[in-house]
């Protein structure tokens, strides 16, 4: 079925203007002076319109619980252009928004309800050294259930001695009373509210936690495919779909199996888990000898410092740009603890002693890189810099 026009003009009522100045004028303020600086603090009087190059992660999680009905407003609000879904699955074989399979325990309010029987590993409180922990799966509950849940910030006390304390209340940088249950969505019911937003759509199938087949016919292709059919049963067309996967196996299915699909079907790079990883350029024509057109690899493979102190771009992002492959990348002003052990991030650690030096990091990036989007946990500040910026892209809806 297609989404009526009345449907859309409802949503259009909700979101109402784009408004995504506050944060991004904060931001700016550690900036040191100079031109990019006095770009940003000039242009707050807007108008400001959505766009494409901001792509809201899980919603808007610095904000609002992930993968929300009300996070996915915000982020449109902001001016995401492009919103994602990460796609997992019920045992009745429905398809839900939820970053991975087993995250329900922290993302949800399950531990609270009865649906705690339900969960592989009730919850542990923290003793001798071991953390408090609990695993619960959306694989194991029906989406009846599920619909019954909270969608609440991915956030635990690994310390708790109790399920209360366990689930930590989301510490906002920019809401001042953070949403602590949100509305958790289908699949469905994310592609028809994100189409009444006006904003295209960036799914990811998720690799399986449970053994494959899960259900009879129902494997990892299974899945793929029930993924993709869901926005051709509700008449989305397919050049405003994104579908991802860190599994380039998935990648290579969509291209075989759903070639409508092809031309925006995103491989997540997960090779900068390897420590130490470097690519060549044909590395990166191969890739793209596949028919892959977009790459995401997270935000650290793509810079570097030079010796002077300078952000430049790195090998990897000249490569992949030589070699004709779009780039998309992940995650500004994340949420989620960075790990200081992380090579990857070392290589800009220096320049990252304030919040506001992001924005150093998002402008070369756009202007150096040449990246056609960037993933946030708060898209307003990309939207809000896409505008201050008249060479990036506005395209967005339709």
């Amino acid at each position: 079925m297609l989404v009526g026009a009345g449907a859309q003009a409802d949503a259009a009522a909700v979101v109402g203007t784009v408004n995504p100045t506050t944060r991004a004028l904060d931001l700016s303020k550690d900036l040191p002076k100079g031109e990019l600086q006095s770009r940003l603090q000039n242009c707050g009087s807007g108008p400001f319109y959505a766009t494409d190059f901001s792509i809201a992660h899980r919603g808007a999680p610095l904000g609002y619980p992930e993968h929300s009905r009300e996070g996915y407003i915000a982020a449109a609000n902001q001016g995401a252009g492009v919103i994602e879904c990460d796609v997992t699955f019920t045992k009745d074989l429905e398809l839900v928004c939820r970053h991975s399979q087993c995250d329900l325990a922290t993302s949800t309010n399950i531990l609270q309800t009865d649906l705690a029987a339900s969960c592989r590993t009730p919850f542990t409180p923290a003793s001798k050294g071991s953390p408090a922990n609990a695993k619960c799966c959306t694989s194991d509950i029906t989406l009846k259930e599920f619909k019954t849940l909270c969608a609440r910030p991915d956030r635990h006390n690994k310390q708790a001695d109790s399920i209360d304390e366990y689930l930590m209340p989301l510490q906002s940088p920019v809401v001042d009373s953070p949403l602590s249950c949100g509305t958790v969505v289908s699949h469905k019911e994310s592609i028809v509210l994100i189409n009444q937003l006006g904003r295209k759509f960036t799914p990811e199938l998720k690799r399986a936690e449970v053994a494959m087949p899960f259900a009879p016919e129902f494997d990892q292709r299974a899945y793929a495919d029930k993924m993709l059919a869901e926005y051709t049963e509700l008449g989305i067309d397919p050049s405003r779909v994104f579908p991802q996967s860190f599994d380039i196996r998935d990648v290579q299915y969509w291209l075989r199996a759903h070639p409508e699909f092809a031309p925006q079907t995103v491989w997540l790079d997960p090779r900068g888990k390897q420590k130490n990883f470097t690519t060549t350029l044909a590395e990166m024509q191969a890739i793209k000898a596949q028919g892959i057109n977009i790459i995401s690899p997270p935000m650290p493979m793509l810079i570097q410092l030079n010796e002077a102190g300078a952000l430049e771009p790195s090998d990897y992002a000249k490569y992949a740009k030589q070699a004709g492959l779009e780039i998309i990348t992940w995650t500004m002003e994340s949420g989620d603890p960075v790990d200081p052990k992380n090579w990857l991030y070392a290589n800009i650690a220096p320049i990252m002693d304030k919040p506001g030096r992001t924005l150093e990091v998002l402008d070369v990036l756009a202007q150096q890189v040449g990246v056609r989007g960037i993933f946030s946990d708060w898209p307003g500040t990309i939207t809000y810099y896409a505008n201050c910026t008249n060479s990036l892209p506005t395209q967005v809806g339709r």
